[in-house]
Parts: C-alpha cells; structure tokens; sequence
C-alpha cells in the first residue's frame, strides 16, 4: 500500500484543486450577464430555432459515428499486437490479417453503399 500513497496523494491534492477552482470561480468571478453571454454558441453563427422535439438527425450521421468507432477499435487492437509481434510470431501474424480483412469487408460494404458520399 506504500507504493500507491504518492498517487492517491497527488489525486486527492488534483481533485482539491478542481473543486476549489470551480467553487471560487463562482464566487469572486464576475457577474455581468447579458442577451448574447446567455446564447448558445454555434462557431460564430447566429443560432437557428429549434423543433419543440429538438429534430432529427439523419441516419447517415450514425452510420459515419459507427464507422469511426470501428476503426477505432481497430486501432486499439492493433496496438498490443505491435508491441508483441515477435512474441505471437505466425499465429499473431495469422490472426490479425483475419481481423483486418472483417474489418476491410465493412469497410467496403459501407463504402458500396454509399456512406463515405458526404453529399
């Protein structure tokens, strides 16, 4: 337990930080509100009405979403199998070419139908 008294020293002495920063930002920060400091921010662009629903996304936005954490997941598999390539020789070899090649056949499913057009 000796060996983890620095790291939950230093977390508790971050995480006291945290909260008095935030406290005392409240407190001795300024206070002028106004019409456009109270706005949603959208990049500069005047921010449009909303539905009462607050609107629909397209289905092509959940698809791309969906495509990102795939070759995300990719990239975190292939980290560990880098690292100990020379450990796994021929069946490390082996096993991540089949899983590129699953993850190279959704790849070109979606890319047949359509959802990299970003039309």
């Amino acid at each position: 337990m000796e060996l983890y008294t620095p790291i939950l020293a230093l977390a508790l002495i971050a995480t006291g930080f945290a909260v008095f920063s935030v406290i005392m930002s409240a407190f001795i920060g300024p206070k002028r509100y106004n019409r456009a400091k109270l706005d949603s921010y959208e990049c500069g662009i005047e921010p449009t009405p909303q539905p009462v629903g607050g609107g629909r996304f397209p289905v092509k936005y959940f698809i791309t979403a969906m495509l990102f954490i795939v070759f995300d997941i990719e990239i975190i598999f292939l980290y560990p199998w880098a690292v100990h390539f020379d450990a796994m020789a021929m069946f490390g070899l082996v096993e991540m070419v089949l899983f590129i090649a699953t993850v190279f056949v959704a790849y070109a499913y979606v890319w047949r139908r359509g959802g990299l057009d970003w039309d």
